[in-house]
């Protein structure tokens, strides 16, 4: 089968390679895929640069998440929904054997059915997305009808659904993005307030939307100054949500800070929760395909490329060049 491997560390469009490798078989507990829409995703680019918290070992194929058609069962998976040959589902992918392939084994606890309402494309960017902006929001921030939610990277993939969950949520929705065709993309999902943080300084927006309050929750998967300039502009008693570092930078909070303006740093690692509640991931999976299904929430496809696209795919999005989210078809 084509697969695109990464054989040592660098730029994605400079390691990954396209080989020809046997199709995986499944092992105990496991399923066979056969992928049929792959996300690009940030830690697609973090793990070509092996800078991500998971070092598989080399070669391996990235891709961690995936809408796929369940082809083979393994030893001890019992067929049924949504375990039948032929089902749709979507899937985190379980590395060295990624989903920027044609097929990808997974654990078979893992897959979950892919929504009725969404399309392959969509589908293959809604389960990490839409699942860490549903616990950051939800379990983590505990964000309630009225509050105001700032979201960083609003028109990134991740930023994209915490609009979207903001606003199903009843908050007042504050997204930052960087330019002006990625700010009428955050304006499209339905964000109250959208800043261009290359025109306009987020923290003295928020200020003023919010009569100098501030922001009762921040979704932060950007870091560095994103973050250093959400303190400025956070409530009192207001939660920071940690999700990420795209900007490159790690923050070092001051503490001190968090005590005196009384506000919570949380931090929100999903993949966590996928190992020890595995029970609330799926209770999640329900209530976002019930979101799905009414069309209060739509993964951003801003484009449907061939899996040979996949180093320029990658490549753009660890740049910051691209809006929403990036699907490879085999």
């Amino acid at each position: 089968m084509r697969a695109w491997r990464v054989h040592h560390y660098g730029e994605p469009r400079e390691v990954l390679r396209p080989d020809e490798v046997p199709v995986p078989e499944p092992g105990p507990g496991q399923v066979r895929l056969r992928v049929r829409a792959a996300a690009v995703n940030f830690p697609d680019a973090l793990l070509c640069r092996g800078r991500y918290q998971v070092r598989p070992p080399l070669p391996f194929t990235p891709g961690v998440e995936m809408c796929g058609e369940v082809e083979l069962l393994g030893e001890g998976v019992e067929a049924g929904a949504p375990l039948t040959p032929g089902s749709r589902v979507v899937s985190t992918a379980a590395l060295p054997g990624g989903a920027f392939a044609e097929y990808a084994v997974v654990p078979a606890a893992g897959v979950l059915p892919a929504p009725e309402a969404l399309d392959d494309a969509e589908a293959a960017a809604f389960h990490i997305g839409y699942q860490t902006g549903w616990f950051a929001l939800h379990r983590r921030a505990a964000v309630r009808p009225g509050e105001t939610l700032l979201v960083h990277a609003a028109a990134g993939g991740v930023g994209s659904a915490a609009v979207q969950l903001g606003k199903a949520a009843g908050a007042v929705v504050v997204g930052v993005a960087g330019g002006p065709r990625k700010a009428d993309a955050v304006r499209a999902l339905g964000a109250d307030v959208v800043v261009d943080r290359h025109a306009e300084d987020f923290v003295a927006v928020v200020k003023e939307v919010t009569g100098g309050r501030g922001a009762d929750v921040v979704f932060d998967p950007v870091g560095g100054d994103a973050y250093t300039g959400s303190t400025k502009c956070v409530a009192f008693e207001g939660r920071i949500v940690v999700v990420g570092f795209a900007g490159g930078t790690v923050p070092a909070p001051g503490l001190n800070h968090a005590l005196v303006k009384n506000y919570s740093v949380l931090g929100l690692h999903w993949g966590l929760y996928a190992q020890r509640d595995p029970a609330a991931v799926r209770a999640a999976h329900a209530e976002l395909t019930r979101l799905a299904a009414e069309g209060t929430i739509r993964p951003l496809v801003s484009e449907r490329l061939p899996l040979a696209a996949a180093p320029d795919a990658v490549q753009r999005l660890a740049d910051g060049a691209t809006t929403g989210r990036l699907t490879l078809h085999p």
